[in-house]
């Protein structure tokens, strides 16, 4: 699995988290640092970028759903653009496709 590099624009109480790479259980940590430091800067919307996350795999959906939750209970909003592949397949078995707009 390739490593993931997660690379976070930031703009008036908003955010672009661009995913490269696999998300997994051994990099869910790296975003989930990355979106409670968002959190604690109250960024209320944050838009992930999936276009060049090449796997996803529970771990790593875990943490966006727990996110998205998190945010959502302060206001705010976080959005999945570029979902395709594996995650877009997850997403559409479990149902979570309607979670996330």
């Amino acid at each position: 699995m390739a490593d993931l590099t997660v690379v976070v624009e930031r703009s008036a109480g908003a955010a672009i988290v661009r995913l490269r790479g696999d998300l997994d259980k051994l990099s869910a940590p790296v975003l989930r640092d990355q979106l409670v430091l968002l959190h604690d800067e109250r960024v209320h919307t944050i838009v992930v970028d999936a276009t060049e996350l090449a796997f996803c795999d529970s771990s790593g959906l875990w943490v966006l759903i727990e996110h998205q939750r998190l945010v959502r209970e302060h206001g705010g909003d976080l959005r999945l653009t570029g979902v395709h592949g594996v995650l877009r397949r997850v997403l559409d078995v479990t149902g979570l496709s309607a979670v996330f707009t």
